[in-house]
């Protein structure tokens, strides 16, 4: 296929607005790239097109990049256009147009003449017929451009290109160059294109996508085999695919659409995947990729270690490496970031940040993919893979046995919401963000955002809350106070609405302890009366209604935010906000 027909479709789709029109331009596309006689030439036209509809130039997994800055485009664009245009230039005509494709149609390119014109294979401007392939070819040439002087051969290369454009052509090379191409095809248009391109279910499109991460590669498979080849297609180890995510909710909207929850506690870390094919001592390949499937292997000798000296057959795991202290306890995310993207100097990052991975999915095990499988089912096989053979007779439900087993995050199955609170306040204790709610149910879907992971929603509502009791802490915590009561107003009078301990570090128990002392005015064992004289800034999930509390209602998931030294207990909040706030 020429480039200059890519580029006329590729303007066609941009001035649609209709989605179902686009989608309908796309599977003409790829159904004419389809026809392309490229028998044996790798990558084919097809998954080159595919790839350039949406801007891309390599496959979604595959962490290549151009490596070409916008400056360098600029110079490449203005030695195409002429010996009286600079590359400031261009980039004060972009400052007026406003968008790099517009800016490169405005020229005329194709005259420029010498050895360096021939960096793109010819010289003879638009007339010259270049082709999908022939830009493809430039730049995976221009990627893997290393070494001195190696700016200087990825702008000569791009000369190259943008001399041998026309307008059109120069519009949409200048947009996949600088990965904004913005006709409106996304992931979901090129899924349906490639359905209705080659007459296959879009559901076997979109599952050969999860498992491949390659539209090109699907679109070409959809083509030759049908719906039998998407079918075949399997996760491959060493080929990242996209992280499984999670929306925000609650625990009472967790356990209204499910039976029981998965509990795990969510770390404060950064997401990794994990590929590792045995092969011996010598020839084992390990690969480690962050969530945007960016390789960072190199930059995490201590997951390599752990799973070369761990795991035993091909795998594939989702997880998440943590920053650690001397005594093993969680750092702030900040201090992973100082080693998850380091290129330079490991080791020495390495003695300052230590970092140790934590699993909680397997995706691929021993041959076979587990993405249709159940969590449970998932966490079972990646129990089994981290501890061997004798992790078999142990149960997903008892955290005791999962705690025996390096490496594996640990998860609970309850629909008990006080066990889930508890569970959450062990997770802040231990220094991490808090917990992670799943369906106990849910297959696992690359890229999706979904109600079947939730992270736990961050309080929506404060109340401002009299201390009006607490009890002293156990073990070290023993010369703390560490559950307060809280009461609102009623009238002249204060009704309690619950006990908040969540949120609280050992530091900030200290202080409140020293504050709220004082006021005490009677204690019986552990339990401790105060004067109503401290207000407490606390969020809270909802509002229930309760015989417990003097209220009649009950804070659900309370959670410390602060003390409001800027209010008297007559400052706090009322028993009719707590009911206003109930009934809304």
């Amino acid at each position: 296929m020429e480039f200059a027909t890519f580029a006329d479709r590729a303007g066609t789709i941009d001035d649609e607005a209709a989605d179902l029109e686009i989608v309908a331009h796309v599977r003409d596309l790829l159904a004419d790239a389809g026809d392309d006689t490229d028998e044996g030439a790798e990558p084919q036209t097809l998954e080159l097109v595919a790839r350039f509809a949406q801007g891309r130039v390599f496959p979604a997994w595959d962490s290549t990049t151009l490596d070409i800055g916008p400056s360098a485009c600029y110079e490449a664009i203005a030695r195409a256009a002429g010996t009286n245009i600079g590359a400031d230039d261009v980039e004060e005509r972009l400052a007026d147009v406003g968008e790099i494709g517009d800016v490169a149609a405005s020229y005329d390119f194709g005259g420029q003449q010498g050895l360096s014109a021939y960096a793109g294979g010819g010289t003879d401007g638009g007339g010259d017929d270049l082709t999908v392939r022939e830009v493809y070819e430039t730049l995976a040439e221009l990627a893997h451009a290393e070494g001195s002087g190696s700016q200087d051969r990825k702008v000569d290369l791009l000369f190259g290109l943008f001399n041998r454009c026309s307008s059109e052509e120069a519009r949409y090379l200048a947009r996949i160059v600088l990965s904004e191409m913005r006709i409106g095809v996304g992931e979901g248009t090129v899924r349906d294109a490639i359905a209705a391109a080659f007459d296959v279910p879009e559901d076997r499109v979109e599952r050969a996508l999860q498992v491949s991460n390659d539209y090109g590669r699907v679109a070409r498979i959809a083509r030759d085999e049908g719906r039998e080849g998407l079918d075949a297609m399997d996760l491959e180890v060493g080929r990242p695919v996209q992280a499984m995510l999670a929306q925000a909710g609650t625990v009472t909207d967790a356990l209204e659409e499910w039976e029981e929850a998965a509990v795990e506690w969510k770390y404060d870390g950064a997401r990794i995947q994990l590929h590792y094919e045995p092969g011996g001592s010598e020839s084992a390949e390990t690969r480690v990729f962050s969530r945007n499937m960016e390789e960072v292997t190199d930059a995490l000798p201590e997951v390599v270690e752990f799973a070369e000296d761990t795991l035993e057959g091909p795998v594939i795991l989702d997880g998440e490496v943590v920053a650690i202290d001397e005594d093993g306890s969680p750092l702030p995310f900040q201090e992973v970031l100082k080693r998850f993207r380091r290129k330079h100097d490991v080791a020495k990052a390495r003695e300052n940040v230590t970092v140790r991975p934590v699993f909680f999915d397997c995706l691929h095990a021993d041959g076979e993919d587990l993405l249709a499988e159940p969590l449970t089912t998932r966490h079972d096989r990646l129990r089994s893979v981290l501890a061997g053979s004798d992790a078999e007779s142990r149960e997903a439900v008892d955290p005791t046995a999962d705690e025996a087993v390096e490496g594996l995050s640990l998860l609970w199955r309850t629909d008990d919401p006080d066990e889930i609170e508890s569970i959450d306040a062990d997770a802040l204790e231990a220094g991490h963000e808090g917990i992670m709610l799943k369906d106990p149910d849910s297959t696992y879907s690359p890229g999706r955002r979904g109600k079947h992971w939730r992270k736990r929603k961050p309080d929506v509502e404060t109340l401002d809350c009299v201390v009006t009791g607490a009890e002293w802490g156990e073990g070290r915590r023993a010369t703390f106070l560490g559950t307060f009561e809280l009461s609102v107003r009623d009238g002249n009078d204060l009704e309690t609405v619950g006990k908040v301990a969540t949120g609280i570090t050992d530091d900030k128990l200290a202080e409140l302890t020293e504050l709220l002392e004082r006021h005490i005015t009677a204690e019986d064992g552990q339990d401790v009366d105060l004067e109503p004289a401290v207000v407490f800034e606390v969020g809270y999930e909802e509002i229930q209604t309760s015989p417990t509390y003097s209220s009649g209602y009950a804070l659900r998931f309370p959670r410390f935010q602060g003390v409001r030294h800027d209010k008297d207990p007559a400052d706090a909040d009322s028993l009719e906000r707590v009911e206003r706030l109930r009934a809304e």
